[in-house]
């Protein structure tokens, strides 16, 4: 029961990041690194915004190196680097290289203190990731079409930053979830400096366009971002992971019930697939292991019977 909450808390994470595709899409042709910037500004004010009734939550800015390192490197360098890679290779070839960090996720938390990685683990994300395949190609085949190109090293790149800032967010437990407004507000600087040196500005021309850029920032890059960071500390990383390959899965959900595109066999396949592997992977927390009903005594403990006056030592205090 203990990680049962923050594991949840983790999984709303990945629910608000189905929307993501819906999302940008209706905010219409926003330039990425511009989008990032004003997107992630918002995600860092909606952490800044409850420092006015908690003023000392501040001081969790006050952090070692480390801290900001892992966290700079998980949201500014992976969302940047996505870009890059979007825009340098095949858009579904990207995500499929992209979506191996839930993956990552499970294998590198076998080396957390306290965790240990287990077949049904093994199996859940397996499946998870077979599902994920199956929705993003479509059912098609895999393969790369032009080989091996920049974008496809970017997004392995991409994978391993997402997989290794969730797992190492787990050795800083001790540090305020607060902390990630200043990641976000690091992101945006970042994608603003790079959005004047590479894009025109371009703004949102509708009331739909505008209200889709202020719920992308506060829902899915704003409370997506916190709810993971307290999922990954306080939760069950490994089933995290296998829950994780759900997003792409729910995305397409998404966009079929808005009416963009059209219901295909491979989305029902990937349900199947997935919806499996989730319940797999988290197995140790749908069933909770028997606890023996009179546990044995520790040593010195007293053993009543059920005679008269039957109060005899335990066997292990002779």
């Amino acid at each position: 029961m203990k990680k049962t909450i923050p594991t949840l808390v983790g999984f709303s994470a990945i629910l608000t990041w189905s929307f993501l595709a819906l999302l940008s899409t209706a905010a219409g042709p926003i330039p990425p690194f511009q989008l990032a910037a004003m997107t992630f500004l918002l995600g860092s004010l909606v952490g800044a915004a409850s420092w006015i009734f908690r003023p000392q939550a501040i001081r969790s800015l006050r952090q070692p190196w480390p801290v900001w390192a892992i966290g700079t490197a998980g949201l500014c360098i992976y969302h940047c680097a996505y870009f890059f890679a979007i825009q340098s290779a095949p858009p579904v070839e990207v995500s499929l290289i992209a979506y191996l960090w839930p993956l990552l996720i499970v294998v590198f938390a076998a080396f957390l203190p306290g965790e240990r990685l287990k077949v049904h683990h093994v199996v859940g994300v397996v499946l998870g990731l077979a599902g994920a395949i199956v929705v993003i190609t479509k059912g098609g085949t895999i393969g790369l079409a032009n080989g091996i190109m920049k974008g496809h090293v970017i997004a392995l790149f991409c994978a391993f930053i997402w997989a290794g800032y969730s797992v190492l967010s787990r050795r800083f437990g001790q540090v305020p979830t607060d902390v990630v407004a200043g990641y976000c507000f690091i992101t945006a600087t970042v994608a603003f400096a790079l959005h004047l040196t590479l894009e025109t500005t371009v703004w949102p021309q509708t009331p739909t366009q505008t209200g889709a850029i202020l719920i992308l920032g506060t829902v899915p890059l704003g409370a997506g971002f916190y709810a993971w960071d307290y999922g990954c500390k306080h939760g069950d990383i490994m089933i995290l992971g296998a829950l994780s390959y759900a997003a792409p899965l729910f995305s397409v959900i998404v966009l079929l019930l808005a009416g963009f595109g059209v219901f295909h066999w491979s989305v029902a396949i990937a349900c199947v697939l997935i919806t499996i592997g989730a319940v797999i992977a988290a197995k140790d927390l749908l069933i909770k292991p028997k606890q023996e009903a009179f546990p044995s005594p520790a040593e010195g403990e007293v053993l009543i019977t059920g005679d008269a006056g039957g109060v005899e030592p335990s066997a292990s205090s002779s």
